[in-house]
This record gives structure tokens, C-alpha cells and sequence, in this order.
């Protein structure tokens, strides 16, 4: 009887549980506040209205006929629709001085958005209107005081690790946030944008695409503002937070929740925070373009990406260049042949003293450097108008991608092509070095940094396709050089802390081992080497954090025989594989217990990650900065123990492969640093050598 009656409680509370997940969202297919169906008066109208925002109205399946000979829909805030409206234009994007005349539809599903900031509010009835002869082919009233969905603003990230932050982040509708003010030091080696459900962040999420509609790892932000949208059917409704979440490490760099009394408008592609021409207005879905055509311009260096997006071109460019380079592509100075001299080009290239990517349009009257009046010269410092406009850019295994925007027309006779669409045209390209003014300087004659080739493209082309691989995937000539490993000698106290890895100069060059974006940082010095003598006590002042609800925020130190550390996170079986010389306590029951978990103190990145551009750790050094909790250090006294063996570890006790390694010395061990020779002795060692002298000059002095 129990167990029936328990069966009965689980299956009302799963119940329960169902229905209250269910009820958060709204029922499917949801196309915001219900306003009404269309009446019809003349020319077939239909429809069923809905308000998916303030300024935003959803039709579905309108149908007119199209005969009206001057017919629009038309908004108005007077008792019943008449002459005193205003048209609502559609489609919304136009040429020429007047919208134009409604079209025939039949079932066609339609995104109106109301002009000149009016609001639903501000509204009455929608009506498609005649405007010639004063007569309402169809009307739809708005219900008085129509609570319609609205964004909603939730709080900012929460601030863990890698420097993430943002102002506050807005629900936009049921797929789309807009964060801005986005901050993160791209440090993270397999860091994504990751919603799922739960209280906390946790391995079971789905990975969300950028801002690009990329599922690639996560680049550095410095305060951008983003949009990015939930994968296929996932809408906010379906979800508890949002968060940037390491997949290899499993951490919470920081999140937000979302809260359960959502009532945001639909995601039918009415949300535009990118630039309008980016989507397509009537769709029901956001699509993002994605170029399909693709021609290597210079052999293993320079590849571009375009396609047609109405009265503009949008060109992606990837370079395997250095950041202080430029790369260059546009229109041949020449008919039917690739020609420099008089050529229209797009000059890109990352500007290292803004911290930013830039793309500048050119005109090439002569190849020599601009000085003012001639040259490879920017427009804009000839008297004409930068054309090209910047939408994106990333640096990533010594690749450059930037992506633009170019009219297919500029209106700017001299400096400017006409982009043809009717007809290939014979293109050109460079990659060469800036100069002071971070302009094109003269790129090399050898062919293998512009155009030999008579190069031609279509731009109207759908699906030109000749790139055999990504750059991304050849190997880079411009092998990585790591930095020197650090020593620590003849120091017995040493502090640590929490720091970014190095790139791929630091952490996994330098011990050969992956690693999740931190490190531990001994004396201010990523990962050195530490050299120890039996017999000595050593005192580490340890600032890896002590907040357990903290993952991403709590490294205790401990060293051990391990090199990759984790105890904390091992089973019972491989903790046994670990020998513990300091750092971990062990209950009665031999529960382990980390003792050195102190205030968080991180060097974390001025702005983002410039680790791949440095020489030296010293130079690196000079990009971070020191962020301190408030609190004390934890304090670990270690005396090495005469059987500890030669080569121990520092680490974490919570995360894999923050730490390196502690050679162990005996007294009177010769050691190396910087050319000079340091000998470790200690007091016993000394008293034997010094009775052993005492003990050869009293024989002497007997003999004499």
C-alpha cells in the first residue's frame, strides 16, 4: 500500500513539475498579443494580426488581391479608419521618394513595423487603405490598453574568471540577447557562450554561436556590443541561464539567470541590432549571410569570401599575416587585365596603437607611398570618402579575418570603381607592412605577396567555390617560440597566484601539457621551475582563493608527485596513485582536505590576451594587471622531508594542469642561474666541514 501511494506522490509531483515548465512558456506557434483577423470589405483581405512588440505588428497568411490601384497599409488613431492615417511602408527598405504600392499576396506572412517612433499605443486600427479613393478594402481594431511583450533588461555577467563582464544584458525577444559592453580576455582554450537549465552552470548545456552565428571557440571582447541568438527550436523560455562555460575544463567564467516571468516578444526577425541590410526584414527567422564563394588570391596567403547584399558587396578577407601588416583587395586599374597603378582597393589590417581592426578604402595613382596629394593614398586623405565599412574581425593561428561592407555604387567618380554584377572583372590584391601613419607601405616584388596573375571574379556569382583548403589548416611557417622557463633558487618564501597562461607561449609550450587559461603564478613568475633542499622549511604564501561556490575562483595550492594535479577532482583510486608532500590534511576517516586556499589575488589582462606579439615574459608582464579580494593569503610551511624524491609539483588541488615542477637538491648541490654558480649548504653540513678542518690543522700543528 506504501509503495502504490508513493508511486501515486512521484507520478503528481513529476506532474506538477511538467505542467510548471510547460506554463512558462508561451503555447507554440507564438506570434506575440493576439489583435484579431482582418475584415474584409473588398479585393479578398485577409489575415490574423498580432502586436509583437511596441512599434512591431505580425500578420499571418495576409492575402489581398493586388488590383487597388493605390493601395497601402495604413495606421491611424482617429474612431474608424479614414484619410487621417499614415502609411505603414512596406517592404520596409525602398527606393525612391514614395513607398510603393501594396502588392498582391496570397497567405504571405508579414513583419509591419510602424514609422517615425510611433508606438501601438499610438494606434487605433490597421487598415489596408486606398488612398485615391478614400475606401477600406480591410480593418483590424486594437483591443484599448493591449499589454503587448517588451524586452526585458536582466542584470549584468557575473564577474568568475578571464576578466568577463558586460553591462546589463536585454532579452531582445525569445531567441536573442543583446549583451553589451562585453568584456573577455579570449584567454580560455574551449570557451563558448552555453544556456542550459539549472541553478548553477553545468556540463549538460548547448553551446550558443557568437555573434557571427560561429560555433568557434570564444575570441577576446573589449566592451563590444553583441547580439547572438539560441541554436534551431531553443528559446529562452526553454532555459535558466546563460553563460561563458569551458567545455575542457568544465568552468563557469561568469553567467546570468533568466527569470521564470518571461514575456518577451517573439523571435520572428523583427529584432535588428546589426545593421538593417544584414537581415531580411518579411522572413520569420533571422538568417545571418554566409558567403559562399570563395578564391585564393595569393597562393597560401590571402584568401576572400563575397556575396551580393542588395546595393552593397560583403567581402571577408583572410590573411596569414603578422599584426603589424596590412592586407589589401579591390578592382584592377585596368580593363581586362590585373593592374596596380589606378586600381580601387580596400586596404584591412589590425591597428595594434586602437586596439582595434580597420578597414580604409584606397586609390592607387602611382606605387609609392601617399604623401598627400598621390600615391597608395586612403581616400579620405585625398579629399574623398571611406566607403568600406568595418563588420567584424578576429586574429587566430596566425590568420587575420575581417570582414566588410562596400556599395556596389559609391557616387565617388574619381576614386571609386562601379562594382559590376553583370560580368567578371579582374580584381588585385597585396599584403605588405604599415608604416608609422598606419598606412599601406610598399608590399614586396617577389609574387608572393600580390597579384602576378590576371585575376577575374564575378561578384554575382552564388557559388564560386576554388579555395582547396582554409588557411586556418596550413601550417604555420612562423613557428611559435616559447619563453624560457623561470627558476626560483635560495628563495624560502614564495608567494602564488592566479594568472593567464601565456598563449602559446606559456603554460603548454613551455611543459608540453594543455591548459584551461590560468596558471599559478610564484613570485609574480608564470610557472617557474622551483629548486629545494631537504632539510629546509619553505613558506608559501598561497592567493588562489578560498570561495568553494566559486569553481573558476578556488585553486588551493598543494605540491605532489603529480604533474597534472587535481586532486580534489580524482577518484579514490587515482588519488592513491598520488603521493601529497604539503597541502592537503586527511580526516579521521581519511577524508582529504586542502589547508592552502587563501583570498584570490589574479593577473589578469589589461585588455585582451597579446601574448602571440610578445618576446618576452617580462614584455608580457607589462599587458596584466593585479586584482586583489579582500583578505589575507593562506599560509603553507613546508619542510622537505630527506626521502621526498627529486622531482615534485606544484598545483591545484580542485583543477588540472596549473602548476610545474620543484626539482629536489641536497645540501652542497651546485646550481645554475644566470651564469653564476649557488651552492646550497646547510649549518650541519658546514659544522662537519669545519670539524674536519679543525681536525687536519691540529694534526698539522702536531707534526710541525
Amino acid at each position: 500500500m506504501f509503495r502504490d501511494f508513493y508511486i501515486v506522490v512521484l507520478l503528481l509531483l513529476s506532474t506538477i513539475e511538467n505542467n510548471g515548465i510547460n506554463a512558462r512558456a508561451p503555447p507554440e506557434p507564438y506570434y506575440g498579443r493576439l489583435i484579431g483577423s482582418f475584415t474584409e470589405f473588398a479585393h479578398g483581405i485577409k489575415g490574423i494580426v498580432y502586436a509583437v512588440d511596441e512599434s512591431t505588428l505580425f500578420i499571418k497568411g495576409f492575402a489581398y488581391d493586388g488590383t487597388g490601384p493605390d493601395a497601402f497599409f495604413w495606421v491611424g488613431n482617429s474612431a474608424r479608419p479614414s484619410p487621417e492615417g499614415y502609411i505603414i511602408p512596406y517592404p520596409e527598405e525602398y527606393s525612391g521618394r514614395e513607398p510603393p504600392i501594396l502588392q498582391a499576396h496570397n497567405n504571405t506572412d508579414i513583419i509591419l513595423r510602424l514609422p517615425m517612433g510611433k508606438r501601438i499605443r499610438d494606434i487605433r486600427w490597421l487598415s489596408v487603405w486606398c488612398r485615391r479613393f478614400t475606401v477600406d478594402f480591410g480593418e483590424v481594431f486594437i483591443p484599448p490598453l493591449l499589454d503587448v511583450p517588451r524586452p526585458r533588461v536582466l542584470p549584468e555577467f557575473k564577474r568568475l574568471a578571464h576578466g568577463l563582464r558586460s553591462s546589463n544584458i536585454s532579452v531582445l525577444d525569445a531567441k536573442t540577447f543583446y549583451i553589451p559592453n562585453l568584456h573577455y580576455d579570449g584567454a580560455g582554450p574551449d570557451a563558448y557562450f552555453w544556456v542550459g537549465n539549472g541553478s548553477q552552470p553545468n556540463i549538460m548545456g548547448v553551446k550558443v554561436p557568437n555573434e557571427l552565428g560561429s560555433y568557434e571557440v570564444l575570441r577576446g571582447y573589449q566592451g563590444e556590443d553583441i547580439e547572438i541568438q539560441l541554436p534551431g527550436n531553443l528559446t529562452v523560455y526553454d532555459i535558466d541561464w546563460l553563460a561563458v562555460w569551458c567545455v575542457e575544463y568544465r568552468h563557469n567564467f561568469g553567467h546570468v539567470v533568466i527569470p521564470k516571468d518571461l514575456d518577451v516578444p517573439p523571435a520572428l526577425g523583427q529584432t535588428k541590432i546589426t545593421p538593417e541590410w544584414w537581415y531580411n526584414p518579411t522572413t520569420t527567422t533571422t538568417q545571418r549571410p554566409k558567403a559562399k564563394n570563395c578564391k585564393e588570391i595569393i597562393d597560401g596567403k590571402l584568401q576572400v569570401q563575397w556575396e551580393i547584399q542588395g546595393d552593397s558587396v560583403v567581402i571577408e578577407l583572410y590573411g596569414r599575416i603578422t599584426e603589424d601588416q596590412y592586407m589589401a583587395f579591390g578592382l584592377s586599374g585596368a580593363n581586362g587585365r590585373s593592374q596596380m597603378v589606378n586600381g580601387d582597393v580596400v586596404v584591412a589590417f589590425y591597428d595594434r596603437s586602437q586596439l582595434r581592426f580597420r578597414v580604409e578604402d584606397y586609390y592607387i595613382s602611382h606605387l609609392s607611398q601617399c604623401d598627400g596629394k598621390q600615391g597608395v593614398c586612403p581616400d579620405e586623405r585625398i579629399g574623398g570618402r571611406n566607403d568600406a565599412v568595418y563588420i567584424h574581425g578576429d586574429r587566430k593561428n596566425g590568420v587575420t579575418y575581417i570582414k566588410y561592407r562596400r556599395f556596389l555604387q559609391t557616387n565617388e567618380p574619381v576614386n571609386d570603381q562601379a562594382i559590376p554584377i553583370d560580368r567578371e572583372v579582374n580584381v588585385i590584391a597585396a599584403i605588405g607592412p604599415l608604416n608609422s601613419r598606419k598606412e599601406a607601405n610598399s608590399h614586396s616584388h617577389t609574387g608572393d605577396e600580390h597579384t602576378v596573375d590576371d585575376i577575374k571574379i564575378d561578384f554575382s556569382s552564388k557559388n564560386e567555390h576554388s579555395c582547396m583548403s582554409s588557411l586556418y589548416d596550413r601550417k604555420d611557417e612562423n613557428i611559435v617560440k616559447p619563453w624560457p622557463s623561470r627558476t626560483i633558487i635560495s628563495e624560502n618564501t614564495i608567494t602564488a597566484k592566479i594568472g593567464p597562461t601565456g598563449g602559446k607561449k606559456g603554460y603548454t609550450a613551455i611543459t608540453g601539457y594543455p591548459s584551461w587559461g590560468i596558471a599559478w603564478y610564484l613570485n609574480d613568475l608564470l610557472i617557474p621551475e622551483v629548486y629545494v633542499e631537504r632539510g629546509q622549511t619553505y613558506t608559501f604564501l598561497i592567493e588562489g582563493g578560498n570561495d568553494e561556490t566559486q569553481p573558476a575562483r578556488y585553486h588551493p595550492f598543494y605540491i605532489s608527485d603529480s604533474d597534472e594535479g587535481g586532486y580534489g577532482q580524482k577518484s579514490q583510486l587515482k588519488q592513491s596513485r598520488q603521493t601529497v608532500y604539503a597541502g592537503v590534511k586527511f580526516e579521521d576517516d581519511g577524508y582529504p582536505k586542502p589547508t592552502a586556499a587563501g583570498r584570490y589575488c589574479e593577473w589578469q589582462h589589461i585588455t585582451i590576451d597579446k601574448s602571440n606579439d610578445i618576446e618576452t615574459f617580462e614584455e608580457y608582464k607589462k599587458t596584466l594587471k593585479l586584482e586583489c579580494e579582500p583578505g589575507e593569503p593562506a599560509v603553507l610551511n613546508w619542510t622537505v622531508s630527506f626521502d621526498t624524491p627529486n622531482l615534485v609539483y606544484y598545483q591545484c588541488y580542485t583543477h588540472n594542469n596549473l602548476g610545474w615542477k620543484i626539482h629536489v637538491v641536497d645540501p652542497g648541490t651546485t646550481l645554475h642561474r644566470n651564469g653564476v654558480n649557488i651552492i646550497y649548504l646547510n649549518i650541519s653540513l658546514l659544522l662537519i666541514l669545519n670539524l674536519i678542518a679543525i681536525h687536519y690543522a691540529n694534526a698539522i700543528r702536531c707534526n710541525l
